[in-house]
C-alpha cells in the first residue's frame, strides 16, 4: 500500500534518487530544511522501507557485462508449483537482473546481462534451458540502448 508523502519528502526522494552519496547538509540545502529535520526526515523513508537501500550504479561495458538481452520464456504448464520452481532457480543466477511473470504471449520475461553473445548463449543452454519448467526461450538483442534510469517518477 503506497505511503502518503508530503511535498518535502517527495523533494528528498527525488534529490537521493539522482545523487545517493549527497551529503545530508547538501541535501537539506536543495530541500530547504535544516540539516537535523532532512536527516529525521530521511531516516524515516529509510524505516518505512520507502528508501529500500543505496547502492553504487556501474557501466556494464567497463566491467565485462556489455550486453544485455531479453529473453521471453515459456512455461511446460502454468500451475504453481511450476511457477515457484522457476522463481526459485532464476534467482540463483546472477545474470538475470530483472524477472517478470507476465501475461499473454509468453510466461515470463527476463532481463539478462552476460559479456557477449556468445556467453549469453552459453548461460542458455547451461542453465536457462536447463530449469525442468522452461518450454522455450526466445531472446531479442536490442541494438541499442535509447534511455536507461533508475529514478522513480515521483509526481
Amino acid at each position: 500500500m503506497p505511503v502518503t508523502l508530503d511535498p518535502i519528502d517527495r523533494h528528498i526522494l527525488r534529490v537521493l534518487q539522482r545523487d545517493g552519496r549527497i551529503s545530508n547538509v547538501d541535501l537539506a540545502k536543495e530541500v530547504g530544511l535544516s540539516p537535523s529535520p532532512c536527516l529525521r526526515r530521511v531516516r524515516l523513508l529509510e524505516e518505512a522501507g520507502i528508501i529500500d537501500r543505496y547502492v553504487a550504479v556501474l557501466d556494464p561495458a567497463k566491467v565485462g557485462a556489455g550486453l544485455t538481452v531479453f529473453a521471453r520464456v515459456w512455461f511446460k504448464t502454468q500451475d504453481a508449483e511450476v511457477t515457484l520452481r522457476f522463481a526459485e532457480a532464476v534467482r540463483r543466477f546472477p545474470e538475470v537482473m530483472e524477472c517478470y511473470l507476465t501475461t499473454g504471449e509468453c510466461d515470463a520475461v527476463l532481463r539478462i546481462v552476460t559479456a557477449d553473445l556468445h556467453s549469453y548463449w552459453r548461460f542458455q543452454a547451461d542453465h536457462l534451458t536447463r530449469i525442468p519448467s522452461v518450454l522455450s526461450v526466445k531472446t531479442d538483442v536490442p541494438m541499442e540502448t535509447l534511455k536507461r534510469s533508475y529514478e522513480l517518477p515521483l509526481r
